[in-house]
């Protein structure tokens, strides 16, 4: 089916202010309807089998590990104007692509709205939030971003009738929940403060679910290794450093130790799982909060993976306040009930991870010559 929706479009993100004032009303930046081009007032958008509008979009966090990949996506899917991405620093234009751009504070609630309400936002993807190395160093701030930010977030989707997706992850387990094919329901005893940020997000969508019908939806990431941003603070973040420093200096100082095996998964299907999850009608979902899964490997299986392609890669270990998170987090999900709800499915396995990641990266780097092998 076609479907056509009136648009009202706003200049590209160019448009950034520092800071938005709660009377702050977008519709002075739109563009007027009797200046554009003929076709631009109308989008047909193809579904698949059913007539229904196309949604309006506000991403928070968006210039994050996941966000600008996310925002590309979902642009390429519903169209630029339909996207509006946010966040609390400015944005480089190859970022993003074209499309709204906003400055907006997670812990300002009246700014939030009037986004909501300004843009006619019928979903939210709530990406703002403190990871767990970072946390760790902040507790205080990482409360005030993830539980606060995303209270605000919460009650927006009950007020306006809001589709709402926030991420959970690996960090929401802890050292007494089983390590091995770790379920969707089991004991959730974080011993980090990001952990225990999560697991408050986890059960306060339940609850806004139950009792208010809010349409919350949230998958339990593991690492999520990707080539287009650099390490965020997180735990997992050696998977993303070793290929940077491999080549640029053949040489790699992993901070956590060389048997450490952690569920992980590369961007591609991060985002597509994650798009699948938000698109995937609610009566199919059996529940709000998935485990979504990949692989799972240590540093060293991939820095063998990396060898392969580059001799000589030389990685040492030197543990550091990171490994007691990562010990106490699953070696690997069970995640069959995304795969049944609504058919999730990887694409890449850790080869073919690791060959699109260098074939990706080494436009960027000159090859490192080195001339031994470290095992």
């Amino acid at each position: 089916m076609i479907v056509t929706r009136n648009i009202p479009l706003i200049r590209n993100y160019r448009f950034s202010p520092r800071l938005l004032p709660s009377h702050f009303n977008t519709s002075r930046f739109y563009h007027s309807p009797q200046a554009l081009p003929r076709g631009l007032l109308h989008r047909k958008v193809h579904t698949s089998n059913s007539i229904a509008p196309v949604p309006r979009i506000l991403v928070t966090g968006s210039l994050g590990q996941l966000g600008s990949g996310l925002v590309r996506l979902l642009r390429e899917k519903y169209g630029d104007e339909n996207v509006v991405a946010s966040d609390i620093r400015k944005p480089r234009e190859q970022n993003l692509g074209y499309g709204p751009f906003v400055y907006a504070d997670v812990l300002n609630y009246q700014q939030l709205e009037s986004l909501v309400v300004d843009f006619h936002i019928d979903w939210i993807v709530h990406l703002s939030a403190i990871l767990s190395a970072v946390g760790e160093k902040n507790p205080a701030q990482a409360l005030a971003v993830n539980v606060n930010g995303f209270q605000n977030v919460l009650d927006l989707a009950k007020i306006h009738g809001l589709r709402i997706f926030s991420p959970s992850t690996i960090g929401v387990f802890g050292p007494s929940t089983p390590k091995d094919n770790t379920p969707d329901l089991t004991i959730q005893r974080p011993n980090t403060i990001y952990g225990i940020t999560k697991v408050h997000m986890e059960l306060m969508g339940e609850y806004y679910h139950e009792k208010y019908g809010v349409d919350f939806r949230s998958v339990r990431y593991p690492g999520i290794i990707s080539a287009d941003t650099q390490p965020g603070g997180g735990t997992t973040d050696y998977a993303v450093e070793i290929f940077h420093e491999a080549l640029k200096t053949g040489n790699y100082q992993c901070f956590l130790s060389k048997d450490t095996a952690l569920p992980m998964m590369y961007l591609p299907d991060c985002l597509k799982g994650t798009v699948q999850l938000l698109e995937a009608p609610s009566e199919q979902l059996t529940q709000r909060t998935y485990n979504m899964a990949a692989v799972s490997f240590t540093p060293a299986e991939i820095a063998d993976e990396i060898r392969a392609h580059i001799p000589g890669f030389n990685v040492t270990y030197s543990p550091d306040f990171r490994q007691a998170i990562a010990d106490s987090w699953p070696r690997s999900f069970d995640d069959s009930k995304a795969r049944l709800d609504w058919n999730w499915k990887h694409d890449y396995d850790t080869s073919s991870m690791v060959q699109d990641m260098l074939t990706r990266l080494r436009p960027h780097y000159t090859i490192p010559k080195v001339s031994s092998v470290v095992c």
